[in-house]
């Protein structure tokens, strides 16, 4: 990065009200373009920070929880505006109080208020815990903690001990009426338009924060403000972004803009040294995944993921290069499966392989769902005649807390580069898809250390410990995203989750420890890009795996694939259905099976052909090629 003087040739989107506009003047003045994200909010009259205000009045409160030191100036400033400043001060002071870091300690002492207890160390929802569980129950209390993106293994704790839980937001929300601005605004972050994002104060880091939570924009957004400079006027904005999953590169000492952008302009070149991933060309990608015109965007696969009607049905199956082909035995017998999946040049030679043989609509990169374990923690070892092994597996809460989320895609390049490398080997008309694990499954290898039968401890975990269970899936869910955001720009043109290990789970079950995560991952993608929702093993989940914005799901071979598309709803795609051991028979018994699973498809638009699991190690390639040959010959419109 070269040097720089002042902000000559930065675009900087500088978010917010009237500090958006002081900071524009004297960064144009220097050189920069600003593009302020400017939006405003209306006074609500049911705002729940008034009715927290007169709450702690009418002493209806009984303990505040301060998370962050930001949380505590900007709780004060809010009630301050609709009770008597003192007034709620003094009768702040008179219940308890837990500051939950220390900024949270230092905010307290600023407005003259000790708290009870104080969690110096660190902002772990545990210590908290541990502090109020060693301090005094809680149990039918009413405790009030500002609104945040950390808090919600803390209220878990808090509400299985009985607790009663008010959430206090920090700051007005943006009014609904800014849906143009924000829309626009987030069509240039993800197109590349901003070198720098510049949030002049609290507030409107929060408000920023809520229109992309708001708009379904919060993960891609974290996402892509990886690939900005991050600055921020105050420690308090920091603290916001950082509590929020942003990554601040440069804060200010103070908290008033106008001078905290004259500081920024003073070492805005060190800054921009430092960050070697601020971009110098603004290009973006040459091929959108909305593109009419790429030469794959018509193709059958990606009609039918898009419920349009095709030519013929296309077909794809889970597992198309493995150990059942010659060709793959070849590659492994060279290499270890880990040294492989490291390998680009080897995982699209494999793919390219069964893809050109097979004779499929689709082909999917060649990978594992677990690699991207290995990065958070977990130590993965590919044992010959038992699969994978977890040698330090994830059995108590404490465990969690060695377990990190992924930050970026750094350590996994290896599969985005299998991704661009696989794009660039097939014809250009084939699509690609990438894919992941979904947290339950992911975390069921970590918790187990390897496959099981009754996912003893995976269950004993999850039913005895709420808060670290949801700790360690908010971990997963996080990474999933970032993972899938990564192959897909990297070239993927569609993803798919597997829930290989669903099936263990009953509805009630899934659907609150594992369907919130799922459904967070497949908001945080975008929406041009289909998912592909997939988790086998229990057919009564189907309504759950329809919850989602997933544009295809996924359906093993225990359901009729009519049944399952009219419980799912014919708004969506879905793919399957033939059982695997069908392929270890002959081409006329695959096909009289083949045919019953498109007669319930009924020519339909929107049913992508595949196996209701993977291909098994003991196929013959030639009936999983008698297989393509007959749905494309049966399907044939």
């Amino acid at each position: 990065m070269k040097d720089r003087r002042h902000f000559e040739d930065l675009i900087i989107a500088v978010i917010g009200e009237r500090d958006a506009r002081n900071c524009a003047e004297i960064i144009e003045a220097s050189g920069g373009v600003t593009r302020p994200f400017v939006f405003s909010s209306k006074p609500d009259p049911n705002d729940q920070s008034n009715d927290f205000a007169n709450r702690i009045l009418t002493a209806d409160i009984d303990t505040v929880i301060f998370v962050t030191g930001a949380g505590v100036r900007a709780i004060v400033t809010q009630a301050s505006k609709s009770v008597d400043h003192q007034r709620f001060l003094d009768c702040l002071s008179d219940i308890n109080t837990v500051a939950g870091s220390q900024p949270a300690v230092d905010a307290l002492h600023q407005i003259e208020i000790t708290p009870k207890i104080a969690v110096h160390s660190s902002n772990s929802w545990r210590d908290i815990l541990i502090a109020l569980d060693r301090s005094f129950p809680v149990v039918n209390q009413s405790i009030a903690l500002e609104e945040s993106e950390s808090i919600y293994s803390l209220i878990s704790g808090l509400e299985a001990r009985g607790a009663k839980v008010v959430k206090v937001p920090l700051f007005t929300a943006p009014s609904t009426n800014w849906a143009p601005v924000a829309t626009d605004f987030f069509e240039q972050l993800e197109a590349g338009e901003f070198h720098i994002i510049l949030f002049p104060s609290p507030e409107n880091a929060v408000r920023f924060c809520t229109l992309a939570k708001q708009y379904g924009r919060a993960k891609l957004t974290r996402h892509m403000l990886d690939n900005h400079l991050v600055l921020a006027i105050g420690q308090g904005t920091a603290e916001i972004l950082a509590d929020r999953g942003f990554t601040v590169d440069y804060s200010t000492e103070t908290t008033d803009p106008v001078e905290g952008v004259a500081e920024i302009k003073t070492q805005i070149s060190q800054i921009t040294k430092q960050k070697s991933i601020i971009r110098v060309s603004m290009s973006g990608p040459t091929t959108h995944n909305s593109d009419p015109n790429a030469t794959w965007y018509n193709s059958p696969f990606m009609k039918a993921c898009r419920g349009e009607p095709t030519d013929v049905t296309p077909i794809w199956m889970m597992r198309q290069a493995g150990r059942y082909m010659s060709e793959y035995r070849e590659v492994r017998s060279k290499t270890s499966f880990l040294e492989l999946c490291a390998n680009p040049q080897l995982c699209s030679e494999v793919m390219c392989t069964a893809v050109n043989r097979l004779g499929v609509d689709a082909a999917i990169i060649f990978s594992d769902l677990l690699p991207i374990l290995v990065p958070m923690g977990c130590d993965l070892e590919f044992v010959k005649g038992d699969g994978p092994v977890i040698h330090n597996p994830v059995r108590t809460a404490a465990d969690i807390d060695r377990i990190k989320p992924l930050e970026s895609n750094d350590p996994l390049q290896f599969v985005m580069d299998t991704v661009k490398q696989t794009r660039a080997d097939l014809p250009a008309d084939m699509p690609l898809i990438g894919f992941a694990g979904s947290p339950f499954t992911l975390a069921s290898y970590m918790i187990e250390g390897g496959s099981s039968r009754n996912y003893a401890f995976t269950k004993t975990l999850m039913y005895g410990d709420h808060g670290a269970w949801d700790q360690l899936m908010q971990h997963l869910a996080n990474s999933i995203s970032l993972y899938l955001l990564g192959q897909i720009e990297a070239g993927a043109q569609c993803v798919q989750l597997f829930d290989s290990w669903a099936g263990c789970l009953s509805f009630e079950d899934y659907k609150t420890y594992a369907h919130p995560y799922v459904k967070r991952i497949i908001a945080s993608l975008p929406s041009d890009v289909p998912v592909i929702n997939f988790a086998t093993g229990n057919p009564s989940l189907l309504p759950l795996l329809a919850d989602t914005r997933a544009a295809v799901i996924g359906i093993d071979w225990r359901t009729r694939l009519d049944d399952a598309w009219k419980t799912v709803g014919y708004d969506r795609a879905v793919q399957g259905n033939l059982d695997p051991t069908v392929l270890l028979t002959n081409p006329t018994e695959i096909k009289k099976h083949a045919k019953f699973v498109l007669d319930q498809a009924a020519g339909r638009a929107g049913h992508i052909f595949n196996l209701g699991h993977g291909i098994l190690p003991q196929t013959p390639v030639d009936n999983a090629i008698a297989l393509v040959d007959a749905v494309h010959e049966l399907s044939q419109r």
